[in-house]
Parts: C-alpha cells; sequence; structure tokens
C-alpha cells in the first residue's frame, strides 16, 4: 500500500515524535502544565485551519460519498474535537476569548500556511497526503500512550482516551485509504508530490510537539 510506502519515508520523524518529551510526559503523567496549556490554546488554532482543509477537501471530492465523508470530517473537528479542547481549556483556566484570540506561534503558522497552500495550489492527491500525518500521526500516539496504561493524570487521561479511541482510529484508517486509491491512479510524479507532502507535514507535527515543549512564541 502506498500509505505503507509513506509512513516508512517519514518513519524518524514518527519515531522522534513518538519519543518527543513532550508525548512521553502525556503518557507518564510528567509534561508540566504550563507546557500543555500552551499546546492547548496552539491546537485550537491549528484545528480551525485543519477544519478549513477538510471543507476544501469536500469542495475538491470527486463523488459524493467522498465529499459526504469530508463534510463529516470537518464536523468532527469543530465539535468533538474542539469540545475536548474547550474542556480542557476550562480545566486550565484558559477562557474562549482567550482561545479566540491566540496568536499562532511560528510552527503553528508554517504548518497551517502549508496545509492550506497544497490544498489551493496542489493535486487533490495531495491535499489527501497532507491532511493524512495529523490524523493518522495523532491515532498512532495515542494508540502506543493508551498501551502503556493512563497515568492517572485527568487531562493527560482523557487525552489518551480521545485520540486512543476506536472512532479516531476508524478516521485513520479511511484517509489512508483515500491516499492508496488516488496513488493507485496517480503516475510518479504526482506520487513523489504526495510524498513530499507527506514528509513535510511529519515534520510540521514533530515542530508542534516541539513547539509545545518550548513554549514557542514570537519574539517581540
Amino acid at each position: 500500500m502506498f500509505s505503507a510506502e509513506l509512513r516508512h519515508a517519514a518513519a524518524d520523524v514518527w519515531e522522534a515524535q513518538h519519543a518527543h518529551p513532550f508525548v512521553t510526559g502525556i503518557g507518564d503523567g510528567t509534561l508540566p502544565a504550563d507546557r500543555f496549556a500552551h499546546w492547548v490554546r496552539q491546537d485550537h488554532v491549528f484545528l480551525l485551519d485543519y477544519a478549513r482543509l477538510l471543507a476544501m477537501g469536500a469542495a475538491r471530492a470527486p463523488d459524493m460519498a467522498t465529499m459526504r465523508r469530508f463534510a463529516e470530517l470537518t464536523s468532527a473537528i469543530l465539535g468533538e474535537e474542539m469540545e475536548l479542547h474547550r474542556a480542557l481549556a476550562a480545566e486550565l483556566d484558559i477562557t474562549q476569548a482567550q482561545l479566540d484570540a491566540e496568536e499562532p506561534s511560528p510552527a503553528t503558522a508554517a504548518y497551517t500556511d502549508f496545509l492550506l497552500r497544497t490544498a489551493t495550489l496542489g493535486d487533490y492527491a495531495e491535499l489527501a497526503a497532507a491532511l493524512l500525518p495529523c490524523m493518522w500521526g495523532y491515532a498512532e500516539v495515542g494508540e502506543r500512550l493508551a498501551a502503556g496504561g493512563r497515568p492517572g493524570h485527568p487531562q493527560y487521561d482523557a487525552w489518551i482516551d480521545t485520540y486512543a479511541a476506536p472512532e479516531f482510529a476508524a478516521l485513520a484508517g479511511w484517509c489512508r485509504g483515500l491516499v492508496d486509491d488516488l496513488a493507485a491512479d496517480a503516475d510518479a510524479a504526482l506520487r513523489s508530490r504526495m510524498q513530499r507532502a507527506f514528509v513535510t507535514c511529519s515534520r510540521h507535527e514533530l515542530a508542534f510537539w516541539d513547539m509545545g515543549w518550548t513554549l514557542q512564541r514570537w519574539e517581540r
């Protein structure tokens, strides 16, 4: 499967994500609260643009079934996943007004700019490949952390439960299937561009974890 080839091409980056102190800190409950709060605020910013990417996937989908699936994913991001973030934010004393006013960090801006540029200027297959690392990556992180047991930390337990859920794994599986189907009809040049989009977004995912760990913001 082409998605397996993509995963292999970005294997070093993905393993670096699993070993990142932000991720391992969620898994063992030692992640400092200020780092997690920064991630929650920045992920709120990211998810708004990720939902726009999914909506563009619906607009560019070649058939009604795929269009409907993208529309459902957009709704899920703006609904269930954003609800998780709002609940986590409230527990961390972050108000909705603060979430709405959050300025994207350099890493967040770079990632969302790449996603939206790919969605508007790239081939539809590149769009699909670009959105896959986020969905698949979080499912894989959630699964691995869940296999190690919950840390007994209310926020981190809820985070792991969300991304380790079978429903989230199913979303990632659907996205992999879409990429595989599109790759089957693509020539070598398009598959190369799909791989470049996938690897680039995998690198952005790693940079996003690092942004949370370092409390990255624009220098004033």
